[in-house]
């Protein structure tokens, strides 16, 4: 698994005739090396790789390196052992990641005299944990199902009157309760007017009897996040948000149904969003209809009317249309599908059927 991904990245470096790459973000680390702590530079050459953490990483950089990487403590600074690993594997012509720090971009240049050049990849490295494995995929479903969980055990919990605040707080418990990390991002639960916010963060408003309440949410397990969004109403909902949850729940289910690999991504967000705007509410469907997740919360690739991605085999990806009215409130229902033997597989099990509590 370890040696296939650096693999990946040393055919990138021959591409770009590059001798080598550092790696210094925290989503490629986790996925190159295996190393989860919070400060490390990964040098990769065409035959060897050496990942680099300070005194307090040792002993766990040791442990958690992928096979075909040395784990190496420096001694004076980061960036001196760096130099000297360039200096001695002729590693002259470097590539590093798009999202570099422009600070740590000028230390690269200033501390590293022996790299020639410095060549930055754009989003090339990023782009190359598009295609999961079947280890990924595996953690992506155990995450997705354990948001499943907490979904199940919140509609037993939430209650008219209790502050939105209280929700995110009982939903980040059972989460780390239930075996996650914690939050793969920070929870969104929206109720009443309020729910017409696509990312509307939990507060202290009062959940009241008819609101509409978006909980937006997802876990990080084992290093993958997952993703979900469910909306549920507190009492009978108006005639108008009623009619906006079926549009929304339409919308989902015909365009989980026409996804197939080789798709573009900006077609399969069209399916959906046709149904909104032919039912009137084109304009209130203002974001895409989903985006790549792993590692990280936002992933490639990107399904939106902007998107100039190719879905296939292996990319893992979020379907959630939405319709947000303001002065009345906001429905999304979101699943998360990996694409295999040419079509979804949906990870989430939670029910789309209307939720009164």
């Amino acid at each position: 698994m370890s040696n296939n991904r650096l693999e990946k990245l040393r055919t990138l470096l021959k591409e770009n005739d590059l001798d080598g790459a550092i790696i210094s973000g925290r989503p490629n680390t986790i996925y190159f090396a295996g190393f989860t702590g919070t400060t490390s530079s990964l040098l990769v050459g065409p035959d060897n790789a050496w990942l680099i953490v300070d005194f307090r990483y040792t002993i766990q950089a040791k442990k958690q390196a992928f096979e075909g990487i040395e784990a190496i403590q420096y001694e004076d600074t980061l960036h001196g052992t760096l130099n000297e690993l360039i200096k001695d594997n002729r590693l002259e012509k470097l590539g590093f990641e798009g999202l570099l720090p422009f600070s740590e971009y000028e230390a690269f240049r200033d501390k590293l005299p022996n790299a020639k050049s410095l060549v930055n990849l754009g989003n090339k490295v990023d782009k190359l944990r598009i295609i999961k494995d079947a280890d990924e995929i595996e953690r992506l479903q155990q995450a997705v199902l354990l948001g499943d969980k907490v979904f199940s055990e919140l509609l037993k919990f939430i209650k008219p009157g209790m502050k939105e605040t209280e929700i995110a707080a009982e939903m980040e418990y059972m989460m780390k309760k239930f075996g996650a990390k914690g939050p793969s991002f920070e929870s969104i639960i929206a109720s009443g007017k309020r729910s017409a916010m696509c990312h509307g963060t939990a507060t202290d408003a009062v959940i009241e009897k008819g609101d509409a309440v978006v909980l937006d949410f997802g876990v990080i397990y084992r290093n993958y996040c997952s993703d979900m969004t469910r909306t549920i109403f507190i009492g009978e909902p108006g005639a108008e948000l009623k009619k906006v949850y079926g549009i929304v729940k339409k919308a989902q289910l015909e365009a989980l149904d026409a996804l197939t690999s080789g798709m573009r991504a900006v077609d399969a967000d069209k399916v959906a969003r046709d149904i909104i705007t032919e039912a009137g509410y084109g304009k209130a469907f203002g974001h895409g209809l989903g985006h790549g997740v792993g590692i990280e919360i936002h992933e490639e690739p990107r399904v939106s009317v902007k998107s100039e991605d190719i879905l296939e085999d292996g990319m893992v990806f979020s379907v959630e249309p939405g319709i947000y009215v303001e002065g009345l409130g906001g429905v999304r229902i979101e699943d998360m599908v990996v694409l295999a033997d040419g079509k979804p597989r949906n990870f989430t099990t939670s029910t789309k059927d209307l939720i009164i509590l």
